[in-house]
């Protein structure tokens, strides 16, 4: 995960997330700013959600779990090892966590909870505001290495940089069936599979994925090669372009468009400047 001055300034969905009708899953971390509602569970390795997170289904954390105070969890919590609640979070279902438990006061669980390790009864420090806060100083202060060593840290255990980077949901944003809501870029890996029309500063989307909803951004949009949308693409003030072989199910507004080779657009272009189109190697010749 590579440091920046915010960890949560950008929408970032990783390779191979897929929103199934009653989570999103991912094969990496899943890291939620305050103040956002998710309407999905959530599945991956160490879930953390900031302040006042609401998540409309099931958390499943094969690592940690960690909820800052006020999270409201629709269903159950799942952790695979330690977790950390804080105070005044309601649990509408169980929790179960098959290590130690560190737990706030007021925290409201419906059905209970069982843990295999310790249990501690206090009020766990906010450890997303307490992260974020420490990699600002850290950055301010020019240490970048020191700040990129604790990510790793945080992130696997061992110190190895992780296989997949984590699924990050900024600030007071709003993730459903319905739409990805975000007041920041947004960025979609490889092979991902979503429901929803996505809203963004700016939205890049990776190769060999669908989204069944339309994109809409302020600035650019970019779509890569085999990429399906199932909607409109528009953009405010900024450009579109749609790779190789990228099918758009639905109109295109936006101030330049390139066309990547054999890329297709079912509806109607609006473009206020150039429109380009790329060649295959057979019509180059």
């Amino acid at each position: 995960m590579a440091v920046r001055s915010d960890p949560l300034d950008e929408l970032v969905v990783p390779d191979g997330t897929e929103a199934k009708e009653v989570a999103l899953e991912t094969d990496g971390d899943v890291l939620v700013g305050a103040r956002s509602s998710v309407e999905f569970g959530v599945r991956g390795r160490n879930v953390l959600a900031g302040e006042n997170v609401e998540f409309g289904g099931e958390i499943e954390a094969d690592g940690d779990c960690r909820l800052d105070m006020w999270c409201d969890v629709a269903e159950n919590v799942l952790v695979g090892q330690d977790a950390y609640i804080g105070e005044r979070v309601h649990i509408a279902g169980e929790l179960k966590v098959a290590g130690d438990l560190d737990i706030g006061d007021d925290v409201d669980i419906e059905e209970g909870f069982e843990a295999n390790g310790w249990i501690v009864i206090r009020n766990p420090m906010p450890t997303i505001v307490l992260l974020f806060v420490y990699l600002k100083h850290l950055l301010v202060v020019g240490e970048e290495e020191t700040a990129q060593r604790l990510i790793s840290e945080l992130v696997d255990e061992d110190g190895e940089e992780p296989e997949t980077e984590p699924l990050v949901i900024p600030r007071n944003a709003t993730v459903s069936d319905d739409a990805w809501r975000v007041s920041t870029p947004a960025r979609i890996g490889d092979d991902c599979r979503l429901h929803g029309n996505v809203r963004a500063e700016s939205i890049d989307v990776g190769a060999d994925c669908n989204i069944f909803g339309s994109l809409r951004a302020r600035g650019d949009i970019t779509v890569g090669p085999k990429t399906r949308i199932h909607g409109d693409l528009t953009t405010r003030n900024g450009d579109v372009t749609i790779a190789e072989d990228a099918r758009i199910l639905g109109d295109v507004s936006c101030r330049a468009l390139e066309l990547g080779p054999e890329a297709e657009i079912d509806g109607t272009i609006r473009a206020n400047g150039e429109i380009t189109m790329g060649t295959t190697k057979r019509e180059d010749e």
